[in-house]
């Protein structure tokens, strides 16, 4: 499956849709640091540093997915937040990708100051937008008499290009991150492909700072990484205590004016507090430990403080693989069906069943084979909980 990715930045979420399976057609991006950043990283010919308005989506050629973060600012709580009077709001192209490209797929993700009830009226337009990519606004028309007339549409007796459009605020801590950041993810689906989407489940376990960079102190100062280099001048102020070593990391951000000072901190257990290196930082947001971030200190930070969370974003590709997985299993004979059974995940078989209703009863032995599957693991773990309470446990040791 392939993928186009737009403001890609250093390439967080383009790292997590590579190892849930795309492969990437080309990277936009505008940013001279992020672009050394994804040449390092990525191949380099597949790299177009330059303004997204000036980039012609068409010569990327079919394209399964559109994927990409739109400059957060317009709509970032630490920012001017004027949205759709920013200039650097880029969702007017990232809606121009899909009207051009018509993609089975597009996932943006944004800040979640997106939600405020102050753009309420104009998140309600994005959504419209790219429910409805060949809806443009005539010329001299307002984007907000131009909502007025997408709110009109009938869905139903609708023709044009459409997309079942979902969206949802997540917190990567959530999903094998060790960072509180709560983020907006915008999926969506082809409506003619009749794809089925189910957002990630959240896991139960979450990782600390320590889980994420423990080992690194003991190694020696020899074999530590070249971009483990602690940056001194850190102090502690109202608002800016650090993140707790043995707790997820607080929002490591870009900020508007260089790195602030308390996000991008740690606090030892003995009570020192320092700079996280860039190599901490990386690894904090989940990119792999070679993985190469271009630029001095506080570069190399902003670039990462912009990433979504590489461990959150191959969630959300495994996600959008499933779902492009259903909409081939809609069209093929009952042989290719139960290929897309055998490989999707449980509660997506499930779904698929619901939604189209298969006769096949190869493919009904499939689902109710995995059933069994996940009931009797179910079964057990209740019978050893039994077991437990009523003999009852040493703490440290069995009795």
């Amino acid at each position: 499956m392939t993928c186009l990715e737009l403001f890609s930045g250093c390439g967080g979420l383009a790292k997590g849709l590579e190892l849930a399976g795309f492969e990437h057609l080309a990277f936009v991006e505008f940013n001279k640091w992020a672009c050394k950043s994804l040449r390092e990283n990525f191949e380099p010919a597949l790299v177009h540093e330059m303004d997204v308005r000036k980039f012609d989506f068409r010569s990327v050629g079919e394209v399964d997915i559109v994927a990409g973060g739109p400059p957060c600012q317009p709509f970032s709580l630490g920012g001017l937040a004027k949205a759709h009077e920013d200039a650097r709001d880029m969702f007017p192209e990232a809606i121009r990708a899909i009207h051009e490209l018509q993609p089975k797929g597009f996932l943006f993700e944004n800040v979640k100051g997106l939600l405020r009830k102050s753009f309420a009226d104009y998140f309600s337009y994005i959504i419209l937008r790219l429910t409805f990519p060949d809806c443009a606004a005539s010329t001299g028309v307002t984007w907000r008499e131009h909502l007025e007339e997408l709110r009109k549409i009938n869905p139903v007796n609708y023709t044009g290009l459409k997309y079942d459009v979902q969206y949802k605020m997540v917190n990567a801590v959530d999903y094998g991150v060790p960072q509180n950041r709560e983020r907006v993810f915008i999926v969506g689906l082809r409506n003619d492909i009749k794809a089925e989407w189910a957002w990630p489940l959240p896991g139960s376990c979450k990782r600390s700072i320590a889980d994420a960079i423990g080992h690194l102190i003991t190694h020696k100062r020899s074999s530590l990484p070249n971009d483990h280099v602690i940056v001194s001048g850190a102090r502690e102020y109202p608002g800016h205590s650090g993140s707790d070593y043995n707790l997820p990391s607080k929002t490591i951000k870009a900020g508007a004016h260089g790195v602030p000072g308390g996000e991008n901190m740690i606090r030892f257990p003995d009570g020192r507090l320092r700079y996280m290196t860039v190599h901490e930082a990386k690894l904090i947001q989940t990119f792999p430990a070679d993985y190469k971030i271009s630029g001095s200190w506080g570069e190399a930070m902003r670039q990462i403080g912009n990433a979504v969370p590489v461990r959150l974003a191959e969630n959300m590709g495994r996600c959008m693989v499933s779902a492009l997985l259903s909409a081939q299993g809609a069209t093929r004979s009952n042989s290719g069906r139960l290929a897309v059974y055998r490989h999707a995940p449980i509660q997506l078989r499930f779904a698929i069943e619901r939604k189209n209703g298969y006769n096949c009863k190869e493919a009904k032995k499939v689902v109710a084979k995995a059933k069994t599957k996940r009931n009797a693991k179910a079964g057990r773990l209740k019978s050893v909980k039994a077991r437990y309470a009523k003999h009852g446990a040493v703490k440290g040791r069995r009795k």
